[in-house]
């Protein structure tokens, strides 16, 4: 495979080769964590992806998209601790999370997210509970929330994360999560277990687009 020379958006390796072209955009794969990301020169502006944001609609009312989260959430309900903190990151313009992880018995709940909730006042403070869910293949530069999440996780905090995972070639190619554009960023269980190895974390898949991650 050719070798690239821009380096990794996660873990800055230089260790770059092509993954997969299509008519719109051109993939490469880290050879050291395995991201999957977009060519950096096909990257959505702000106003594209806060364009394509505001079409959705989510709210507590919606039954099928709670269920949806429910999938995230499911995992972390044995775990939880009525005195533990939360955040919700990348909550959208709804906080339908944020309010389910209320109702599961949490009372310090907070959330953000850079379009509908930028109050950056969370990264000074730590919590028990980090989610992130179906925001961190939008990031263009995900070394950088990843650091955000480990400088906010406490010490035996857990970390939901909930987005589809790549499996090969082959299914990338025919796979529908690609063409949004403004997914940007893929992730692998091979991905999470670097990371997971890298910075201290405990890995568990509870589904086909959840992780569980508890900081040691």
């Amino acid at each position: 495979m050719t070798k690239l020379t821009n380096a990794c958006p996660l873990c800055h390796a230089n260790d770059i080769a092509f993954y997969f072209e299509d008519k719109r955009r051109r993939y490469n794969q880290c050879n050291a964590c395995s991201l999957v990301f977009v060519s950096s020169e096909f990257l959505p502006t702000l106003i594209v992806e806060r364009a394509e944001y505001d079409l959705h609609e989510n709210s507590d009312d919606d039954q099928g998209y709670r269920a949806f989260l429910q999938r995230a959430l499911s995992p972390l309900i044995p775990l939880i601790n009525p005195n533990d903190s939360a955040l919700d990151f990348g909550c959208g313009p709804s906080p339908v999370l944020a309010n389910m992880l209320k109702a599961s018995g949490l009372s310090a709940v907070d959330t953000f997210d850079i379009f509908y909730n930028p109050d950056k006042r969370v990264f000074n403070k730590q919590y028990n509970i980090i989610t992130c869910t179906e925001a961190i293949e939008h990031f263009h530069t995900p070394s950088r929330e990843w650091n955000y999440f480990l400088s906010m996780l406490m010490p035996g905090g857990l970390l939901v994360i909930m987005t589809k995972r790549v499996i090969d070639k082959a299914a990338f190619a025919r796979w529908h999560y690609k063409n949004d554009k403004t997914h940007v960023s893929f992730f692998s269980e091979a991905t999470f277990r670097f990371l997971g190895e890298r910075d201290g974390f405990t890995v568990e898949f509870p589904s086909n687009d959840v992780v569980l991650l508890k900081k040691l």
